[in-house]
């Protein structure tokens, strides 16, 4: 099935051009190459479709096979191409070395697509086709976890408004009506809250008058809501708002706010969940806020989980599509690494692995540098999925390190400063530091890393030649450079070999922190450890917050630092490896059903805006063929 590319041009046309000049094999063969069978399959058109999570029951005796994490230096605004480099790499093994791959990333959201960035389908002859579908809806996944997200925050603010207004009686009669024939009875998320309060019984009938005021009052707490609404678009002014102000609202005004949708903890779910009834759970787990009396209020005691599971359940299927050279891949998913775990979903990845055999490669990626997506890689998501990485892919570019050596500021529409286009070794090496760091980061989970060098045309030998002099040194297993953008697979043969001989070595992988460890502890290692910060500051609402925490059992979970993507540390104008720096925990938020805390390290917006050009000045589409134009 897969097919090497032949006509390669230069220089290197548009994303899109190249993704529009190949023509996609139908995805059924797709599937059948990989083994699955008509009836694993939900096609949505021809070249795209839906994989049941029943794949994995079936295989479920197949030893699984390697298992490699793309990850990357701290970000630039010169770019890293870590999505790139992951399709670059599986079209090398697959098209061109005869492997059996599949890889495995997230699905983009529409929001930076039509505002801020490229698309997440990689780029130049290291693509997943079709792109449009890619980057524009795909199978609807994220409208799904849009209109989940919505309904949970409809619910928490209809309920704050009837139960303001009526008694516990009214309350009672109108949650458990009586049927025509007089009787009345709970629904099974009713159970759910009443086994939660400690009630055992299951005739509403039974119920005596305080056992009714419990069952009908959350009695939220307005403050302490932290459950927003969301939109996949950026819209800064959506970032705070006032609800509440039509007229049968009676004055019940309250502020909140818009996240973009990739931002919510329903996306969180779909990436971490295992199957269905994983993600029944997690959903009703929810922790939208708490009572006036301090105990958490969740989906489940809202009697929306179930419904918000029946939105999901399309969702949680991976969707097989494919790169330019016939190799398969899995979208599933999209979270954010600076404001959640920042990686593809575990179900993708488990059947992936069965799929291919032992003898086969699954790619994932993880996102933005190797201090956020990297670490919750390992720590979350290997720690959900009992998943082990057999090696780490840490891309980096001559231009991107030259920045972390402190090299001139880049700015959008000015041609690039001569240091970035012409040798410059000392600039090179000062910046090298910064790849160092991520490599022993790396390197403490016990995983073997081989350096991928992306590169750019203007790169010299001797500045690939110092790269991968200090890459070794620093006890990488390999450094490579990989021309994937400019050649397809055939540009990363030379760095799919390196892989293919560190995953022929031992992976002696280990989590940074057990989940014993107190909150403050864990926070504190992956700070100081990871970062390479000098300790860490908790501000007086993390501490509140980590007390309730400890008091209501929830000190047990990993942590998921939210964080800026731009320097190892807090501050995203610390470009290099920071030194003497303290990190500040402003609060620490419940993600109870993904699984986690994340503590807010400094600022960090969860609804981007829109520059004074966003993308969406280019795309359009030909009336002529009905083909979308200008996108990347």
């Amino acid at each position: 099935m897969p097919k090497k590319l032949t006509q390669l041009l230069s220089p290197v046309p548009s994303d899109i051009k190249i993704a529009q000049s190949v023509q996609p094999v139908p995805v059924r063969e797709i599937a059948a190459e990989l083994g699955l069978y008509e009836d694993e399959l939900v096609p949505y058109g021809e070249y795209k479709a839906k994989v049941s999570l029943s794949v994995r029951d079936r295989l479920k005796d197949v030893p699984n096979g390697k298992y490699v994490d793309v990850t990357a230096i701290t970000p630039t605004p010169l770019g890293e191409g870590k999505t790139t480099t992951t399709v670059g790499l599986c079209q090398g093994l697959g098209a061109h070395l005869g492997k059996k791959v599949l890889t495995c990333i997230r699905q983009p959201s529409q929001g930076p697509t039509f505002g801020i960035k490229g698309g997440a389908a990689g780029g130049g002859y290291s693509q997943v086709i079709p792109m449009e579908d890619f980057n524009l809806h795909l199978t609807g996944d994220i409208h799904a976890i849009t209109a989940a997200n919505n309904l949970l925050a409809a619910a928490i603010d209809a309920r704050m408004f009837h139960e303001s207004t009526q008694t516990d009686e009214a309350l009672f009669g109108r949650l458990c009506p009586p049927a025509k024939d007089g009787g009345r009875k709970f629904s099974p998320v009713m159970l759910r809250r009443l086994e939660k309060l400690g009630i055992e019984k299951s005739d509403p009938n039974e119920l005596t008058e305080e056992e009714r005021g419990r069952f009908v009052r959350l009695d939220i707490d307005p403050e302490s809501i932290t459950w927003q609404r969301v939109l996949d678009t950026n819209d800064r002014f959506l970032r705070g708002i006032t609800v509440g102000q039509g007229p049968k609202e009676k004055g019940r005004t309250r502020e909140t706010g818009f996240d973009i949708t990739v931002a919510s903890e329903i996306m969180a779910i779909l990436a971490l969940t295992t199957d269905l009834a994983d993600m029944r759970e997690r959903l009703g787990r929810m922790m939208i806020g708490t009572s006036k009396g301090g105990d958490p209020v969740t989906a489940d005691d809202l009697g929306v989980s179930g419904a918000l599971t029946v939105l999901m359940k399309d969702a949680i299927m991976p969707t097989l599509m494919q790169t330019l050279e016939g190799t398969p891949a899995f979208v599933h998913a999209g979270p954010f690494a600076n404001i959640a775990h920042g990686n593809s979903s575990i179900v993708a990845d488990q059947i992936a692995l069965k799929l291919i055999g032992p003898d086969g490669y699954v790619v994932t990626e993880s996102g933005f540098g190797a201090d956020i997506g990297m670490e919750k890689f390992f720590n979350i998501k290997c720690r959900y999925s009992g998943l082990v990485p057999n090696v780490v892919v840490l891309v980096a570019t001559i231009r991107a390190l030259k920045m972390h050596g402190g090299g001139p500021k880049v700015v959008a529409g000015k041609p690039l400063d001569l240091a970035y286009t012409e040798e410059n070794l000392e600039l090179l090496e000062a910046g090298c530091g910064n790849m160092v760091a991520h490599i022993k980061n790396a390197l403490r989970f016990g995983v073997p890393v081989v350096v991928a060098i992306n590169r750019f045309k203007d790169d010299t030998a001797a500045e690939v030649e110092l790269v991968c002099k200090i890459a070794l040194e620093a006890d990488a297993d390999d450094a490579v450079m990989s021309n994937h953008w400019t050649e397809g697979g055939a540009g990363s043969i030379e760095l799919a070999k390196a892989v293919m001989a560190a995953c022929e070595k031992p992976s002696n992988f280990k989590f940074l922190y057990p989940l014993e460890k107190g909150i403050k502890e864990k926070i504190e290692t992956i700070a100081t450890e990871i970062y390479g910060a000098d300790g860490v500051e908790f501000s007086p609402e993390a501490e509140q917050k980590i007390e309730l925490y400890n008091r209501v059992g929830f000190d047990q979970l990993p942590m998921c630092m939210a964080k800026t993507h731009l320097s190892l540390s807090h501050d995203p104008k610390l470009k290099g490896v920071p030194e003497g720096f303290i990190v500040p925990v402003r609060d620490i938020r419940a993600s109870i059903g993904a699984g986690f805390l994340y503590p807010l390290l400094g600022a960090m917006s969860t609804m981007p805006g829109l520059p004074t050009r966003p993308v969406y000045y280019d795309v359009d589409i030909d009336l002529e063929t009905g083909k979308v134009v200008g996108l990347f």
